[in-house]
């Protein structure tokens, strides 16, 4: 059973940061994109930011400068560094990743694994 296990949120003030981890377990042979998203209150969830497994990254226009995700291949983990936080960017932020995992007669496939989500609240 493969599985994805964000922390890091809580209650920041205003112009604060706070740096979220995404843990991934079970058996994996490789990780390829990791994504971070988010959804408000009464809100869509939207991308804020994705990582190739190369390392190439891309961001949503409203986290650009302010959010930096990274990655550590060696511990299958992702990261999203949040600053100057504002409060609209209060939600649930979730993590993905497209794993490659054993299949049935030595085969491999493909996953997407989404996590449990971590609230990040920004007030003061």
């Amino acid at each position: 059973q493969v599985q994805l296990v964000e922390s890091g949120g809580g209650l920041v003030q205003p112009g604060g940061s706070l740096r979220l981890s995404c843990a991934a377990s079970g058996t994996i042979l490789s990780i390829n994109t990791m994504g971070w998203y988010r959804q408000a209150p009464g809100k869509e969830r939207e991308l804020v930011a994705t990582i190739s497994s190369g390392g190439s990254t891309h961001y949503a226009d409203s986290m650009k400068g302010r959010f930096t995700i990274s990655r550590d291949n060696a511990k299958n983990t992702g990261y999203l560094q949040m600053s100057s936080l504002k409060p609209e960017d209060t939600a649930v932020y979730y993590c993905n990743a497209d794993l490659l995992v054993p299949f049935m007669g030595g085969l491999t496939r493909s996953r997407a694994v989404w996590g449990q989500g971590t609230l990040v609240t920004v007030s003061s």
